[in-house]
Protein backbone atom coordinates (compact mmCIF):
# COMPACT_ATOMS: atom_id res chain seq x y z
CA UNK A 1 0.00 0.00 0.00
CA UNK A 2 1.39 3.51 -1.05
CA UNK A 3 2.59 5.70 1.71
CA UNK A 4 0.05 8.62 2.36
CA UNK A 5 1.11 12.08 1.10
CA UNK A 6 1.76 15.16 3.81
CA UNK A 7 1.53 18.35 1.91
CA UNK A 8 3.41 20.73 4.14
CA UNK A 9 1.86 24.64 4.15
CA UNK A 10 3.46 27.69 4.73
CA UNK A 11 1.23 30.73 5.47
CA UNK A 12 2.37 34.22 4.63
CA UNK A 13 0.47 36.48 6.82
CA UNK A 14 -0.66 37.02 10.62
CA UNK A 15 -3.79 39.39 10.78
CA UNK A 16 -7.40 39.04 9.77
CA UNK A 17 -7.08 36.87 6.58
CA UNK A 18 -4.00 34.91 8.32
CA UNK A 19 -6.31 33.69 11.05
CA UNK A 20 -9.19 32.96 8.55
CA UNK A 21 -6.98 30.65 6.67
CA UNK A 22 -5.01 29.25 9.47
CA UNK A 23 -8.54 27.95 10.92
CA UNK A 24 -9.24 27.08 7.49
CA UNK A 25 -6.01 24.47 7.72
CA UNK A 26 -6.15 23.23 10.30
CA UNK A 27 -10.50 22.34 10.05
CA UNK A 28 -9.96 21.07 6.66
CA UNK A 29 -8.64 17.23 7.56
CA UNK A 30 -10.98 17.24 10.28
CA UNK A 31 -14.35 17.30 8.04
CA UNK A 32 -13.73 16.38 5.07
CA UNK A 33 -11.58 13.38 3.61
CA UNK A 34 -8.96 14.58 2.04
CA UNK A 35 -6.69 12.89 -0.08
CA UNK A 36 -3.64 13.99 1.57
CA UNK A 37 -2.32 14.69 5.17
CA UNK A 38 -1.87 18.30 6.08
CA UNK A 39 1.10 19.94 8.06
CA UNK A 40 0.93 23.41 8.86
CA UNK A 41 4.61 23.78 8.84
CA UNK A 42 5.22 27.68 8.67
CA UNK A 43 3.81 31.01 9.37
CA UNK A 44 5.29 33.75 8.04
CA UNK A 45 5.42 37.65 9.04
CA UNK A 46 7.73 40.82 9.80
CA UNK A 47 6.65 41.50 12.96
CA UNK A 48 9.23 38.70 15.00
CA UNK A 49 6.80 39.27 18.34
CA UNK A 50 3.48 38.80 16.59
CA UNK A 51 4.56 36.23 13.97
CA UNK A 52 6.09 33.89 17.87
CA UNK A 53 2.26 34.55 19.23
CA UNK A 54 0.80 33.38 15.43
CA UNK A 55 2.08 30.82 15.26
CA UNK A 56 1.45 29.50 18.89
CA UNK A 57 -2.20 30.37 19.07
CA UNK A 58 -3.18 29.62 15.29
CA UNK A 59 -1.12 26.00 15.70
CA UNK A 60 1.91 26.67 13.42
CA UNK A 61 5.01 24.61 13.82
CA UNK A 62 7.75 27.26 13.70
CA UNK A 63 7.09 31.24 12.79
CA UNK A 64 9.71 32.72 9.99
CA UNK A 65 10.26 36.23 9.53
CA UNK A 66 11.38 36.64 5.85
CA UNK A 67 9.27 35.06 3.01
CA UNK A 68 11.89 34.57 0.78
CA UNK A 69 13.34 31.83 3.51
CA UNK A 70 9.82 30.29 2.58
CA UNK A 71 9.95 29.90 -0.87
CA UNK A 72 13.60 29.00 -0.23
CA UNK A 73 12.55 25.81 2.07
CA UNK A 74 12.86 22.87 -0.56
CA UNK A 75 10.20 21.20 2.17
CA UNK A 76 7.64 23.75 1.57
CA UNK A 77 4.75 22.43 -0.66
CA UNK A 78 2.29 24.98 -0.35
CA UNK A 79 2.28 29.01 0.30
CA UNK A 80 -0.78 30.42 1.23
CA UNK A 81 -0.36 34.72 0.61
CA UNK A 82 -1.91 36.57 3.00
CA UNK A 83 -0.28 39.88 2.66
CA UNK A 84 -1.35 43.18 1.51
CA UNK A 85 -2.09 43.33 -2.45
CA UNK A 86 0.95 45.29 -3.03
CA UNK A 87 3.73 42.03 -2.23
CA UNK A 88 0.85 39.56 -4.14
CA UNK A 89 3.44 39.67 -7.13
CA UNK A 90 6.38 39.31 -5.97
CA UNK A 91 5.92 36.58 -3.50
CA UNK A 92 3.46 34.78 -5.84
CA UNK A 93 6.10 34.52 -8.70
CA UNK A 94 8.75 33.43 -6.50
CA UNK A 95 6.71 30.36 -4.95
CA UNK A 96 6.22 29.51 -8.84
CA UNK A 97 9.23 29.83 -9.34
CA UNK A 98 10.41 27.85 -6.43
CA UNK A 99 7.93 24.85 -7.78
CA UNK A 100 5.19 25.65 -5.06
CA UNK A 101 1.63 25.32 -5.56
CA UNK A 102 0.03 28.23 -4.61
CA UNK A 103 -3.11 29.71 -2.33
CA UNK A 104 -3.78 33.76 -3.04
CA UNK A 105 -5.69 35.99 -1.20
CA UNK A 106 -8.15 38.28 -3.46
CA UNK A 107 -7.59 40.97 -5.11
CA UNK A 108 -4.89 38.75 -7.29
CA UNK A 109 -2.84 41.97 -7.67
CA UNK A 110 -3.24 45.92 -7.60
CA UNK A 111 -3.26 46.13 -11.27
CA UNK A 112 -3.34 43.86 -14.77
CA UNK A 113 0.26 44.15 -15.48
CA UNK A 114 1.01 42.82 -12.09
CA UNK A 115 -1.84 39.61 -12.58
CA UNK A 116 -0.90 38.92 -16.03
CA UNK A 117 2.18 38.41 -14.37
CA UNK A 118 0.72 35.96 -11.79
CA UNK A 119 -0.88 33.66 -14.06
CA UNK A 120 1.85 33.93 -17.20
CA UNK A 121 4.22 32.55 -14.49
CA UNK A 122 1.63 29.83 -12.69
CA UNK A 123 1.53 28.59 -16.31
CA UNK A 124 5.00 28.72 -16.79
CA UNK A 125 6.28 26.73 -14.32
CA UNK A 126 2.50 24.54 -13.90
CA UNK A 127 2.23 24.77 -10.44
CA UNK A 128 -1.37 24.58 -9.04
CA UNK A 129 -2.61 28.08 -8.02
CA UNK A 130 -5.99 29.74 -6.61
CA UNK A 131 -7.36 32.98 -5.90
CA UNK A 132 -9.22 33.08 -2.54
CA UNK A 133 -12.83 34.11 -3.94
CA UNK A 134 -14.45 32.33 -0.78
CA UNK A 135 -17.48 33.17 -1.32
CA UNK A 136 -17.51 30.58 -4.12
CA UNK A 137 -17.94 28.31 -1.40
CA UNK A 138 -20.72 29.78 0.50
CA UNK A 139 -23.51 26.94 0.04
CA UNK A 140 -26.47 28.75 -0.96
CA UNK A 141 -24.25 30.55 -3.16
CA UNK A 142 -22.66 27.07 -4.76
CA UNK A 143 -26.68 26.02 -5.28
CA UNK A 144 -27.44 29.17 -6.85
CA UNK A 145 -24.99 28.25 -9.48
CA UNK A 146 -25.84 24.95 -9.53
CA UNK A 147 -29.93 26.34 -10.18
CA UNK A 148 -28.76 28.68 -12.95
CA UNK A 149 -26.87 25.98 -14.80
CA UNK A 150 -30.10 23.61 -14.42
CA UNK A 151 -32.42 26.37 -16.00
CA UNK A 152 -34.35 26.46 -12.82
CA UNK A 153 -34.70 30.57 -13.84
CA UNK A 154 -35.00 30.16 -17.08
CA UNK A 155 -32.94 29.91 -19.97
CA UNK A 156 -32.01 33.30 -20.13
CA UNK A 157 -30.55 35.63 -17.41
CA UNK A 158 -32.18 39.08 -17.58
CA UNK A 159 -30.64 40.88 -14.47
CA UNK A 160 -27.36 40.34 -12.38
CA UNK A 161 -27.99 43.47 -9.42
CA UNK A 162 -24.85 43.24 -6.51
CA UNK A 163 -24.30 45.43 -3.27
CA UNK A 164 -21.19 44.55 -1.31
CA UNK A 165 -21.38 47.40 1.71
CA UNK A 166 -19.39 47.72 4.89
CA UNK A 167 -19.27 50.87 7.26
CA UNK A 168 -15.82 50.28 9.50
CA UNK A 169 -14.34 53.81 7.32
CA UNK A 170 -17.48 55.58 7.06
CA UNK A 171 -15.94 57.64 10.15
CA UNK A 172 -14.01 61.15 9.17
CA UNK A 173 -11.98 60.37 11.89
CA UNK A 174 -10.85 56.37 11.44
CA UNK A 175 -6.87 56.94 10.72
CA UNK A 176 -4.99 55.94 7.31
CA UNK A 177 -4.22 52.23 6.97
CA UNK A 178 -2.61 50.73 3.99
CA UNK A 179 -6.24 49.91 2.22
CA UNK A 180 -6.70 53.54 1.96
CA UNK A 181 -3.21 53.99 -0.22
CA UNK A 182 -3.21 53.38 -3.99
CA UNK A 183 0.83 52.05 -4.11
CA UNK A 184 -0.43 49.30 -1.87
CA UNK A 185 -3.99 48.22 -2.02
CA UNK A 186 -4.19 48.82 -6.14
CA UNK A 187 -7.90 50.28 -5.06
CA UNK A 188 -10.25 50.96 -2.61
CA UNK A 189 -13.45 49.86 -1.87
CA UNK A 190 -13.43 48.32 -5.68
CA UNK A 191 -10.66 46.16 -5.17
CA UNK A 192 -11.37 44.86 -1.68
CA UNK A 193 -14.93 44.06 -1.86
CA UNK A 194 -15.86 45.44 -5.10
CA UNK A 195 -13.36 42.41 -6.50
CA UNK A 196 -15.97 39.92 -4.64
CA UNK A 197 -19.00 40.52 -6.75
CA UNK A 198 -17.16 41.18 -9.91
CA UNK A 199 -16.35 37.29 -9.73
CA UNK A 200 -19.10 35.98 -8.38
CA UNK A 201 -20.97 37.67 -11.38
CA UNK A 202 -18.53 35.97 -13.67
CA UNK A 203 -19.49 32.97 -11.75
CA UNK A 204 -23.27 33.29 -11.85
CA UNK A 205 -24.03 34.16 -15.43
CA UNK A 206 -20.69 35.18 -17.36
CA UNK A 207 -18.26 37.31 -18.72
CA UNK A 208 -18.78 40.88 -19.03
CA UNK A 209 -18.74 42.81 -22.19
CA UNK A 210 -18.46 46.44 -20.70
CA UNK A 211 -19.47 48.98 -18.22
CA UNK A 212 -19.78 52.50 -17.13
CA UNK A 213 -18.67 53.32 -13.66
CA UNK A 214 -18.66 56.65 -11.26
CA UNK A 215 -16.82 56.36 -8.20
CA UNK A 216 -16.40 58.75 -5.11
CA UNK A 217 -13.48 59.61 -2.11
CA UNK A 218 -15.58 61.02 0.06
CA UNK A 219 -12.49 61.32 3.04
CA UNK A 220 -9.51 62.79 1.16
CA UNK A 221 -7.18 62.83 4.05
CA UNK A 222 -6.77 60.87 6.68
CA UNK A 223 -4.28 60.81 10.07
CA UNK A 224 -1.21 59.31 9.72
CA UNK A 225 0.41 56.97 13.18
CA UNK A 226 2.75 60.40 12.95
CA UNK A 227 0.08 62.83 13.47
CA UNK A 228 0.05 64.21 10.35
CA UNK A 229 -2.58 64.10 7.51
CA UNK A 230 -2.07 62.25 4.52
CA UNK A 231 -4.18 62.04 0.89
CA UNK A 232 -6.80 58.91 0.77
CA UNK A 233 -5.43 58.04 -3.06
CA UNK A 234 -8.66 55.29 -3.44
CA UNK A 235 -12.80 55.14 -4.17
CA UNK A 236 -14.57 55.11 -0.89
CA UNK A 237 -17.70 53.89 -3.47
CA UNK A 238 -17.82 52.57 -7.00
CA UNK A 239 -20.90 52.16 -8.31
CA UNK A 240 -21.20 50.25 -12.10
CA UNK A 241 -23.71 49.53 -14.70
CA UNK A 242 -22.89 47.50 -17.87
CA UNK A 243 -23.72 44.44 -19.65
CA UNK A 244 -22.83 40.67 -19.88
CA UNK A 245 -21.16 39.12 -23.06
CA UNK A 246 -24.86 36.85 -22.87
CA UNK A 247 -26.75 39.96 -23.18
CA UNK A 248 -27.78 40.35 -19.05
CA UNK A 249 -27.82 43.70 -17.52
CA UNK A 250 -25.33 44.79 -15.03
CA UNK A 251 -25.33 46.62 -11.79
CA UNK A 252 -22.79 46.55 -8.98
CA UNK A 253 -22.10 48.83 -5.93
CA UNK A 254 -19.45 48.84 -3.58
CA UNK A 255 -18.83 50.26 -0.73
CA UNK A 256 -17.45 51.00 2.65
CA UNK A 257 -19.87 54.40 3.79
CA UNK A 258 -22.93 52.33 4.68
CA UNK A 259 -23.72 53.15 8.58
CA UNK A 260 -25.11 50.01 9.58
CA UNK A 261 -23.58 47.64 7.03
CA UNK A 262 -20.97 45.80 8.72
CA UNK A 263 -20.31 42.95 6.14
CA UNK A 264 -23.24 42.87 3.80
CA UNK A 265 -22.51 40.92 0.54
CA UNK A 266 -25.93 40.83 -1.59
CA UNK A 267 -27.41 40.07 -5.23
CA UNK A 268 -30.61 39.49 -6.98
CA UNK A 269 -30.29 37.22 -10.32
CA UNK A 270 -33.58 37.91 -12.50
CA UNK A 271 -33.99 35.44 -15.66
CA UNK A 272 -36.54 34.03 -18.03
CA UNK A 273 -38.86 31.87 -15.46
CA UNK A 274 -37.70 32.90 -11.99
CA UNK A 275 -35.24 34.78 -9.80
CA UNK A 276 -32.93 34.15 -6.84
CA UNK A 277 -31.59 36.82 -4.36
CA UNK A 278 -28.99 36.02 -1.17
CA UNK A 279 -27.51 38.60 1.45
CA UNK A 280 -24.77 37.26 3.43
CA UNK A 281 -25.74 38.08 6.51
CA UNK A 282 -28.52 35.96 6.45
CA UNK A 283 -26.07 33.24 4.33
CA UNK A 284 -28.04 29.98 5.13
CA UNK A 285 -30.57 30.99 2.81
CA UNK A 286 -31.32 31.62 -0.67
CA UNK A 287 -34.49 32.87 -1.74
CA UNK A 288 -36.24 31.70 -5.09
CA UNK A 289 -39.66 32.59 -7.23
CA UNK A 290 -40.16 30.78 -9.81
CA UNK A 291 -42.82 32.09 -12.32
CA UNK A 292 -44.20 28.54 -13.22
CA UNK A 293 -45.50 28.62 -10.08
CA UNK A 294 -49.51 28.63 -9.95
CA UNK A 295 -50.36 31.97 -10.06
CA UNK A 296 -52.15 31.72 -6.32
CA UNK A 297 -48.97 30.21 -4.86
CA UNK A 298 -46.43 32.63 -6.11
CA UNK A 299 -43.98 34.11 -4.17
CA UNK A 300 -40.26 34.19 -2.74
CA UNK A 301 -39.53 31.04 -1.35
CA UNK A 302 -36.86 30.47 1.37
CA UNK A 303 -34.69 27.44 0.85
CA UNK A 304 -32.69 26.94 4.00
CA UNK A 305 -29.62 25.59 2.70
CA UNK A 306 -28.67 23.22 5.45
CA UNK A 307 -29.45 19.60 4.12
CA UNK A 308 -27.08 16.74 3.12
CA UNK A 309 -27.63 17.55 -0.45
CA UNK A 310 -26.21 20.65 -0.57
CA UNK A 311 -23.24 21.56 -1.77
CA UNK A 312 -20.35 21.23 1.14
CA UNK A 313 -23.21 20.64 3.83
CA UNK A 314 -22.42 16.70 4.49
CA UNK A 315 -18.95 17.90 5.71
CA UNK A 316 -20.71 19.98 8.65
CA UNK A 317 -23.91 19.53 10.95
CA UNK A 318 -26.88 17.61 10.75
CA UNK A 319 -30.32 19.69 8.54
CA UNK A 320 -31.03 22.59 10.36
CA UNK A 321 -27.61 23.49 12.47
CA UNK A 322 -26.39 26.63 10.25
CA UNK A 323 -22.76 27.24 8.92
CA UNK A 324 -20.92 30.86 9.54
CA UNK A 325 -18.27 33.02 7.49
CA UNK A 326 -15.35 30.94 8.70
CA UNK A 327 -16.66 27.41 6.60
CA UNK A 328 -16.33 28.98 3.30
CA UNK A 329 -12.50 29.24 4.05
CA UNK A 330 -12.61 25.53 5.35
CA UNK A 331 -14.30 24.92 1.76
CA UNK A 332 -12.01 26.78 -0.29
CA UNK A 333 -8.89 24.54 1.42
CA UNK A 334 -10.89 21.30 0.90
CA UNK A 335 -11.68 21.74 -3.12
CA UNK A 336 -7.72 23.20 -3.36
CA UNK A 337 -6.40 20.34 -1.66
CA UNK A 338 -8.40 18.02 -3.52
CA UNK A 339 -7.72 19.56 -6.68
CA UNK A 340 -4.16 19.44 -5.95
CA UNK A 341 -3.40 16.09 -5.22
CA UNK A 342 -6.00 14.35 -8.33
CA UNK A 343 -4.45 17.06 -10.49
CA UNK A 344 -7.57 18.46 -11.47
CA UNK A 345 -7.78 22.62 -12.57
CA UNK A 346 -8.61 24.14 -9.17
CA UNK A 347 -11.54 27.86 -9.69
CA UNK A 348 -10.78 30.07 -9.55
CA UNK A 349 -7.15 30.10 -10.88
CA UNK A 350 -4.84 32.96 -11.24
CA UNK A 351 -6.22 32.82 -14.92
CA UNK A 352 -9.62 33.55 -13.25
CA UNK A 353 -8.24 36.30 -11.42
CA UNK A 354 -6.71 38.36 -14.17
CA UNK A 355 -10.04 37.86 -16.02
CA UNK A 356 -11.26 39.39 -12.48
CA UNK A 357 -8.51 41.86 -12.37
CA UNK A 358 -9.35 43.16 -16.22
CA UNK A 359 -12.39 44.04 -14.75
CA UNK A 360 -11.29 46.29 -12.09
CA UNK A 361 -9.46 47.89 -14.48
CA UNK A 362 -11.90 48.38 -16.72
CA UNK A 363 -14.10 49.88 -14.11
CA UNK A 364 -11.21 52.10 -12.82
CA UNK A 365 -10.72 53.90 -16.26
CA UNK A 366 -14.48 54.31 -16.57
CA UNK A 367 -14.80 55.89 -13.34
CA UNK A 368 -11.81 58.36 -14.43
Amino acid sequence: MPKRRTLSVALIGTKFMGRAHSNAWRQAPRFFDLPADIQMAAICGRDRAETRRAAKTLDWERAVYNWKAIVADPTIDIVDICTPNDSHAEIAIAAADAGKAILCEKPLARNVTEARRMAEAVKRTRVANMVCFNYRRVPAIALAKQMIAAGEIGDRVYHFRARYAQDWIAGEKFPMVWRLQSKVAGSGALGDIGAHIIDLARFLVGEIAGVSAVNETFVKRRLTKNRSYAKVDVDDAVSVVGKFKNGAMLNLEATRFAHGRKNQLSFEINGSRGSLTFDLEKMNRLRFYDAKDPAHARGFRDIIVTEPNHPYIKNWWPAGHIIGYEHSFVDTIADFVNALVTRKRIQPDFADGLKTQRVLDLIQRAAH
